[in-house]
């Protein structure tokens, strides 16, 4: 699993400034995800910024009293349509299209994409970073395809944890699991809920997803008798472990412990991402997806050189 955190978008930009045209008087962003990146490159270049909409009826976002000091028309100069990445380039031929409506201005356009799919760099004039699938960002996550394979925690995931005074086992549990605060609430299903709540608690943990509105396909708790036998085995990593392991269709697993979650790649040797410390631990490639992977590249490449030829 190829990951990207806002950091990494950051770090990445930083590093690749070089290969934007000189010139660059204005930055669009491509809405919503573009817009994170074209503000950051705006900023750096100190130059204004608008997004798709703007930009066609002739308008871009207000400066601080750094930018407004340059004076400078920010149309006359080559402006740069920015979006964080680029897979087939279905979303750069709509932006293409809705730009035909400024054709008649003979801006000077050009496209840049922070990360693209091998390939699919032909389809643009800048891209920072060359990023295979599967990939997923920081910034999308919790609104991206890849939940619909993917086992995610609850507890310090989807809610807060559990205060010490809280984990009870009895009446301050039994509230918790009632109130407890929504930390993150997907806007896509995800397939399967692994927690170590225990069985007991079933009824209580739907109910508040419900209300949430958090959309799972399976709901796979501990089948222990009490908050002691579970803390005298110790086996909130190995059950998760175990639970992912027997899930060869997902790809992910989303958790809050990093010790967990180190314990849980290193068993399946299967991608793990860390909420607490925004991290992922990549898992292995089975050779059939490597080579799935590298056929999938090449025939993007092939694709790209069609619609170059094409002049899509």
């Amino acid at each position: 699993m190829n990951y990207r955190s806002v950091s990494d978008l950051n770090e990445d930009i930083k590093r690749n400034l070089h290969k934007i045209p000189n010139g660059v008087s204005l930055v669009v962003g491509v809405p919503r995800s573009g817009l994170l990146a074209a503000n950051l490159i705006a900023l750096y270049l100190n130059v204004p910024l608008a997004d798709i909409d703007n930009f066609v009826e002739g308008k871009y976002y207000s400066s601080g009293a750094r930018g407004s000091s340059r004076n400078k028309d920010p149309f006359a100069g080559t402006i740069l349509i920015v979006d964080d990445s680029i897979f087939s380039g279905s979303a750069l031929t709509k932006v293409k299209n809705k730009l035909k409506n400024v054709a008649d201005k003979n801006y000077n356009l050009k496209y840049c994409c922070v990360y693209a799919f091998p390939g699919s760099e032909l389809l643009i004039d800048v891209h920072f970073k060359l990023l295979d699938l599967p990939r997923v960002f920081e910034w999308n996550l919790w609104h991206h395809g890849v939940l619909s394979n993917a086992c995610v925690d609850i507890d310090g995931v989807l809610c807060e944890d559990p205060t010490e005074d809280e984990n009870d086992d009895g009446h301050k549990y039994l509230n918790f699991l009632q109130n407890a605060l929504p930390k993150h609430v997907p806007s896509t299903p995800i397939a399967t809920l692994v927690t170590s709540r225990l069985e007991k608690y079933r009824a209580q943990t739907e109910d508040w997803l419900s209300r949430t509105g958090i959309q799972y396909g399976e709901l796979l708790m501990l089948d222990l008798p009490d908050k002691e036998t579970r803390l005298r085995l110790g086996s909130h990593g190995a059950f998760k472990a175990e639970m992912y392991k027997n899930k060869p269709e997902s790809n992910l697993f989303i958790e809050s412990n990093r010790e967990q979650a180190r314990f849980i790649h290193d068993t399946t040797k299967k991608a793990v991402y860390c909420v607490d410390t925004n991290e992922m631990f990549a898992g292995d490639v089975p050779v059939s997806q490597y080579i799935r992977r590298k056929f999938s590249t090449q025939k993007n490449y092939v694709k790209s050189i069609f619609k170059l030829a094409l002049g899509r």
